[in-house]
This record gives structure tokens, sequence and C-alpha cells, in this order.
């Protein structure tokens, strides 16, 4: 394989595979749309390499994708639509609508393609995995609002109704919850049984929370990275959802492009899913502290009023093993990827707090609730 082209390479985690591909010696053709709120007057971010080929276009343009893999042999489909409101919609239009046309077209023109690395994500597992004293092992459907609107927020057993401890969840069920949790499943299994039945090596990561530079601060609507980096350089006590107690799986950017690589050049694990998390659990309190202990300002707190936003998990923690039997190891710490952001954004134009903002939004729209 010579030459790769990696869909949303302008954007986070494709910009640090690319780099990753490039240092390996391959020919890279990015195809990304360039759209706010990440990319502002569809100008290309000054961290973009030259010699990256670059191709402006939108996933759901089947033109497009035709001209995209012209002469390529493999592909990263990282192009998505990630936000956390309500335009359902437009979650299968992006997500689900630009990897079937991926295929129709390799399909289609018979294209020599020998291997795809589809981005998936740990929110198709939802509410994941736990274990009931009583029961066993279960799967809970998401939290009732009656129940969060009390703050209530642990998951109850769904046979006896007692509180459950919440286990690593491998690759083996997944039960989306939201309109973006499903819209990647649905990425996924399009890759998996498609990709299989006509022969078209593929592999879907299910990625938990990546962090690290190059993440834009203007999509305030989801990522404690980027809301608390906001409010802790601003001054301000960061703000946690429900009571900052839910556990959450960090990983960092550059050992997800480090993945990204190993898959891409390992047949055994074609049509699989794997995990791709930080192998560490961390609850959202202890991510505020440690912002604010990055950005010099421990005096800065976590406070919380009871909000909850519509349709969260709870407790989510990746069981990586499968792709550790590969040879691939989380490096980076959670506290080396939230200093190495704060850095970045340090240095960025046009920086300012968009939290504020996106709170006021998610209230109005009904995405964020409750509260003292």
């Amino acid at each position: 394989m010579k030459r790769i082209l990696v869909t949303g390479g302008a954007g986070f985690i494709g910009s640090h595979t690319v780099d990753l591909l490039l240092q390996r010696g391959y020919q890279i053709r990015v195809l990304d749309l360039l759209t706010p709120p990440v990319h502002l007057n569809g100008e290309l971010p000054d961290y973009f390499p030259p010699e990256a080929e670059f191709l402006l276009g939108d996933v759901r343009d089947k033109s497009i994708w035709e001209r995209a893999l012209k002469g390529v042999d493999a592909v990263f489909h990282l192009a998505a639509y990630q936000d956390y409101l309500p335009d359902f919609s437009k979650f299968f239009h992006v997500n689900v609508v630009g990897t079937a046309l991926l295929y129709e077209v390799i399909v289609e023109q018979k294209l020599p393609i020998q291997k795809i690395v589809v981005a998936s994500s740990q929110a198709a597992y939802g509410e994941g995995k736990y274990e009931c004293l009583a029961d066993g092992v279960q799967y809970p459907l998401p939290r009732p609002t009656a129940q969060l609107d009390q703050q209530d927020w642990e998951p109850h057993c769904p046979v006896c109704g007692q509180g459950m401890q919440w286990l690593p969840t491998d690759e083996s069920r997944v039960t989306p919850h939201n309109s973006y949790s499903m819209s990647k499943y649905n990425e996924e299994m399009i890759a998996l049984v498609l990709g299989r039945r006509y022969e078209i090596p593929s592999v879907a990561m299910r990625y938990s929370i990546v962090q690290g530079a190059r993440q834009s601060f203007r999509n305030a609507y989801s990522g404690v990275l980027r809301i608390f980096a906001m409010q802790v350089l601003g001054g301000q006590h960061p703000t946690a959802y429900e009571d900052g107690e839910q556990v959450r799986d960090y990983v960092y950017v550059g050992d997800v492009a480090k993945a990204n690589l190993l898959v891409l050049q390992d047949a055994c694990v074609d049509y699989q899913a794997l995990n791709v998390g930080g192998g560490r659990p961390v609850t959202v309190n202890e991510f505020a502290r440690g912002m604010a202990q990055a950005a010099g300002k421990p005096e800065l707190t976590p406070v919380s009023i009871g909000e909850y936003r519509f349709g969260d998990t709870r407790h989510i923690l990746s069981d990586v093993s499968k792709l550790q039997s590969l040879g691939w190891q989380p490096l980076e710490s959670v506290e080396q990827s939230a200093q190495e952001y704060l850095d970045w954004i340090s240095e960025q134009a046009g920086f300012e707090d968009y939290a504020s903002h996106a709170r006021e939004y998610m209230q109005a729209v009904g995405t964020l609730r409750g509260g003292s």
C-alpha cells in the first residue's frame, strides 16, 4: 500500500493520522469539507502538511468519492458529524450515507482497495456493561428522565432495581442510545458486513474520548476537555454535569493514530470492531481537578448543580485487551494530553469562551436539563 485516502484528514484525529502516515512514507490524499465550527471560512488549518494532496468535498456526494478513490490503495474513513444536539437526521445523512457511498463506489467500479479503517465510537455501547450482585451481568437501558430529575444518577438493575457496579466493556455487545451512536454503529455494519461480502478488508475502530492538541475549541457542545479548558483559563470553576462522579475513558490522540496504523497493516483484525481506549477509569471531577492543576489554578475546583445532559452515559470504560494483544498500548496519560491541549489553545488566535453560549443553547433545545 502506497497511497492512502484520509477523509476528515484536516480535522482532529484525521490530521494526527495523516502526520503519522507521512512519517511512515505513505502518499496521502485528504478529503474534507472544512465545515464550521471546526474550520472557519473554509480554510485549511495551519498544521495541514503541504506534502499531502487536498480535495475539498462532501462525503454525501458520490461524484466526490469517485474522484477521491482514484488510484488509492487504502482508506481511513474518519469524516463524521459529531455533536450533542437534536438534529437527528444529519447524523445519518453524513455518517451512514457517506459510508454507504464509499462502499458503493468501490463495488461499482471494482476498485482494488486493500483496506478500509472506519471510525466508530465507544458511544455504541450506551450505558455499557454492569454487574448486579443478585442478577449478574446486565446491559441497562438509558436512565429514565424521571430518575435523573430526582438526581438519582446511578443505573439500576433492570431485573431487581438495585444498584450495580460498572465493568469494563468489551466489543461483544452494543446498545446505542442516541442518534450519534446509532449512526456510528450503522457505519460499522456497512463496513464489516459489506466489506466481508465484497472482500474489501475493513476494520471499525470504536474510539473512546480522544484528547489532545487540534481538538476544536469552537465546538463546546461536547467534550469536557474543551469546556473545562475554557472555564479554567477564564478563571471559572469547571462545571461538571450530574455530580461529576461519572467514570470516563480518555485516550490520547497520538495513541489513537498509532492504533489506526497498526490495524492498517494487520490482516488478522479484518472484519472486526476494536476498542481504542485509555485503559484507565477517570471521573469527570478528577479530570476537572487535573485540568485546573495543569493551568496553574488548583483553587478552581469542580462544581455541580445537578444539571444533566439528556441521553448521557453514566459510566463507561472500554476493555482494550483485543487491541493490546496486537502489541498496542495507550502510552500517554490523561494529565499529559490535558497539558498539551492547554498549551495548544493558548497559542490559537480567536480563542474565547464558547462554553457559556453552548450551555445556553443546549438548555434552549432541551439537551441540558435539571439543576438546583
